[in-house]
C-alpha cells in the first residue's frame, strides 16, 4: 500500500482530510491537526488518527437514495447518518466520504482548531480557483462551493445554532481577522418539502481586500434544526460572493428545501 503524504501545514484556510482504519490520506490541502467526528456529537479536532469505516470519496455510504431516492429528479443524494441527515444536490457536485471534513481555523492558530465544520460535503468546482500565493512550489485548490453538516451541541436553540456557523464559515473562509465585512442576517424560520421545522440565517461579505489570488467575498446559509434523536444540528452552504459563477440563491434554496431526517436504512447495507 503506497504511504500516505506526510500532514504539512497550508495557508489555506479551508482544509479538508479523509480519516481512514488505518492511516491520514491527506486531500487538497494537508492539516496539521486531524480533524474526526465524535460520538458527542461535535466536531472537534483530535492529536490521532481514528478509525472509519469509509475511505476514500465516493464511497457507498455516499450513494444512498434515502429511501425513496432523490426529491429532485436527476440530482445525488448525500447522507450523514451520524447526523441524522439527508439532503439532494445537482450532479455537478461531488459528494465526498462520510469520513471526510472540511473546517475553517483562525489565521494565527498554530494548533489549527477548528472554527466551525462540516462533515460528509458535496463540493461544487473544487479546482475553481488553483495558486501558489506563498512560491512554495505547491499548488492548492479552492472550491467554488461546498455544503454539509455539522452537530451543534451546545447550542440553546435553532436560531443560536445557524446563526453562529454561517458566521464562522464567512469570517473563518474569507474574511479574518475583520469582521466588519460581514453582513449577518436575521435568523428567519423555515420548513423543508418533508416538514422539517428550524432557523435559517444567510451571511456575507463585501470588499474583503485580497491577500491572494483566490481570496474574495464569500456566503454562508445555514438550516438548523433538531435530528431525530432531538439533538441540534446544522446544514450548510458556503461558497464564493460576488463571482461571476457564484451559485444562485435559487439552486441553494433547493437544495435545502431537500434536507429531511436520516431513516435508518437510508443508504446501509
Amino acid at each position: 500500500m503506497t504511504a500516505p503524504e506526510p500532514p504539512r501545514r497550508s495557508r489555506n484556510r479551508t482544509t479538508v482530510a479523509i480519516v481512514t482504519a488505518s492511516a491520514v490520506v491527506v486531500a487538497a490541502c494537508a492539516v496539521t491537526g486531524f480533524l474526526v467526528l465524535r460520538d458527542d456529537g461535535s466536531d472537534k479536532a483530535d492529536p490521532k488518527p481514528a478509525a472509519s469505516a469509509s475511505a476514500s470519496p465516493g464511497s457507498t455510504d455516499r450513494t444512498a437514495t434515502g429511501g425513496n431516492g432523490p426529491l429532485v429528479a436527476g440530482w445525488n443524494t448525500v447522507v450523514n447518518a451520524q447526523r441524522g441527515i439527508t439532503f439532494d444536490v445537482p450532479a455537478s457536485w461531488a459528494r465526498k466520504s462520510a469520513s471526510w471534513v472540511s473546517y475553517v481555523a483562525k489565521d494565527d492558530d498554530p494548533e489549527e482548531k477548528p472554527l466551525v465544520a462540516m462533515a460528509g460535503p458535496a463540493v461544487l468546482k473544487e479546482k475553481w480557483c488553483t495558486s501558489d500565493d506563498d512560491k512554495s512550489g505547491t499548488e492548492e485548490d479552492t472550491p467554488l462551493a461546498s455544503t454539509g453538516t455539522t452537530g451543534e451541541k451546545g447550542s440553546k436553540n435553532t436560531a443560536e445554532a445557524a446563526k453562529s456557523t454561517a458566521t464562522n464559515w464567512v469570517y473563518g473562509a474569507y474574511t479574518q481577522p475583520d469582521r466588519t465585512r460581514l453582513t449577518i442576517g436575521e435568523p428567519e424560520s423555515y420548513r423543508t418539502k418533508t416538514g422539517v421545522e428550524g432557523s435559517l440565517v444567510t451571511v456575507t461579505s463585501s470588499g474583503t481586500p485580497a491577500k491572494g489570488k483566490c481570496d474574495g467575498d464569500g456566503k454562508a446559509v445555514t438550516f438548523a434544526f433538531k435530528n431525530a434523536k432531538g439533538a441540534f444540528v446544522s446544514w450548510t452552504y458556503v461558497g464564493a460572493h460576488g463571482v461571476p459563477d457564484e451559485v444562485a440563491d435559487t439552486t441553494i434554496r433547493k437544495v435545502l428545501s431537500t434536507v429531511r431526517l436520516f431513516k435508518k436504512g437510508d443508504g446501509e447495507g
